[in-house]
């Protein structure tokens, strides 16, 4: 499981109210069912930790290095493809031959799927795939690899099932609400391009977030001192995913090379798109974070910790992997807390959108 070793994928969510004292023993009411029981149709379930199979959930398999690490599972069996496509072929044959007919029809065709698939689906070894997420109870927060829209429904709804409590994905609306109790919905549209009018653009807080980002590594120095973070460092780098709702190209992906300094990056800023997804680099001291970051959904791909200085055991190394993530959102949000000190004070947002638009017209290009 990816929080145990490499990079991490991961998203974020509120437990607001934290998890009840027996949620152990309601995770394994809902315990992934015995592989044996797995029939045609798919099954789900929680697991344990340690890997996929890793049932019942009891305390010493539910926690590690003091978090709650558990999973979510899905059982099911799939024909590959190729396989169930030569098997109908084979049927296909047999079936003109028989008939005496140079061709299947439509109907005939879709019956001889339904029982070569009727007939291979149970002869086929289980698939599992995994859910994994992990419980900070000090500062009840819920790291989870709950990455697209459909895992992140399935997970929502098992977990409430489960434990009774919901989680709340956290992403740009949720964060302003529990940080600075600052409601979005009030802040009026912007635009990041002196050539597009504040009306003419969407409301889209993650993507603005992002782009002012970008425009504060670069403009300001991009280098920044909190009370709680000390100095640390931010850079962004390609690839680079612009996103506009409106006329034209809705979406521009830059790859290789430079995209930063593209020409085709000033084009973008110059349209009204605002940056979706980069990859930011975090520097503090002699520790180094890295990560691919959505800021419409506010997930964090191919994150990068920092390596240990000493050798340690297992759980030991469980446990500062867990802090490193901590640390990294610390510092990820210590930077959306100055966004958002930034958009609440009219002055200051009017003055740092001038600035925007002038870095946006005046940025180098290569070409």
């Amino acid at each position: 499981m990816s929080f145990e070793s490499g990079s991490v994928a991961v998203r974020l969510f509120y437990v607001v109210k934290g998890l009840p004292k027996d949620a152990v023993e309601r995770f394994n009411r809902h315990v992934a069912p015995p592989l044996k029981n797995l029939g045609s149709q798919s099954q789900q379930g929680w697991v344990g930790g340690r890997h996929l199979l890793d049932t019942p959930i009891t305390e010493e398999n539910a926690y590690y290095g003091g978090y709650l690490r558990l999973a979510l599972v899905k059982a099911e069996r799939k024909v590959p493809t190729s396989l169930l496509r030569a098997e109908c072929m084979l049927e296909e044959v047999a079936y003109m031959r028989a008939e005496g007919k140079p061709f299947v029809d439509r109907k005939a065709r879709s019956e001889i799927r339904k029982q070569v698939m009727n007939r291979l689906l149970p002869t086929m070894p289980p698939t599992l795939k995994g859910i994994p997420f992990i419980y900070d109870e000090r500062d009840r927060i819920l790291y989870a690899g709950a990455l697209s829209d459909n895992q992140l429904d399935v997970f929502l709804i098992h977990f409430k099932a489960t434990v009774g409590v919901d989680l709340i994905p956290i992403a740009a609306g949720t964060a302003a609400a529990k940080r600075r109790s600052i409601n979005v919905a009030d802040w009026s549209k912007t635009s990041f391009s002196p050539e597009v009018p504040d009306t003419e653009m969407e409301d889209t807080p993650g993507l603005d977030f992002l782009t002012w980002l970008w425009f504060a590594s670069e403009a300001r120095g991009g280098v920044f001192t909190t009370k709680q973070a000390g100095e640390f460092g931010i850079a962004i780098e390609g690839p680079l995913l612009f996103t506009r709702v409106g006329d034209g190209a809705h979406e521009i992906s830059l790859r290789k090379g430079l995209p930063t300094v593209s020409a085709e990056a000033k084009t973008a800023l110059l349209s009204g798109k605002k940056l979706r997804r980069a990859k930011l680099l975090f520097a503090r001291a002699d520790e180094n974070w890295s990560c691919s970051f959505d800021a419409e959904t506010f997930v964090f791909r191919g994150l990068k910790l920092p390596e240990p200085k000493e050798m340690l055991d297992p759980a030991s190394r469980f446990q500062e992997r867990v802090q490193k993530i901590a640390d990294f959102r610390d510092l990820f949000f210590e930077l959306f807390d100055l966004f958002l000190d930034d958009h609440c004070d009219a002055k200051k947002w009017s003055a740092t959108k001038n600035e925007i638009h002038q870095w946006s017209a005046d940025r180098a290009m290569r070409r």
